[in-house]
This record gives C-alpha cells, structure tokens and sequence, in this order.
C-alpha cells in the first residue's frame, strides 16, 4: 500500500471517528428530549454503519501479522 493511499485511509477513519462520536451526541440528545424510539433506533442502526467501517479501515490500517 503506497503513503498516499495510507493517508487517504487514515484521514477517511479520522472523519468517520468525528461522525460516530456526533450519532452518540445526537442519540443522547434525542433520549433526553424524549424524541420517537423509531428515530433513535434508526441513529443508532447509522452509528453501527459506521462502526462497522471504521473496523473494515483499522483492518486495512493494521495489517495481519501471522506470528
């Protein structure tokens, strides 16, 4: 993998990190406010989205190393 596509990666994991602590703010929010369960679930099925691919770019970070 050249440094360009590393940076790449790491700068697209860093903004993916920003939104997954921003769905928690917002789901937060939306608990104490006492908004529709519907729309939480929903927030909170997004954050595991992008839960999901911060791992799929942490693998591609940090590669597997067979001892």
């Amino acid at each position: 993998m050249s440094d360009q596509e590393q940076a790449e990666i790491r700068l697209e994991f860093a903004r993916l990190k920003q939104d997954h602590a921003d769905f928690d703010a917002a789901i937060n929010a939306m608990v104490a406010t006492g908004c529709d369960p519907l729309q939480i679930q929903r927030m909170k099925k997004k954050k595991l989205a992008v839960k999901d691919r911060l791992k799929d770019l942490e693998d591609r970070i940090i590669p597997d190393i067979i001892a």
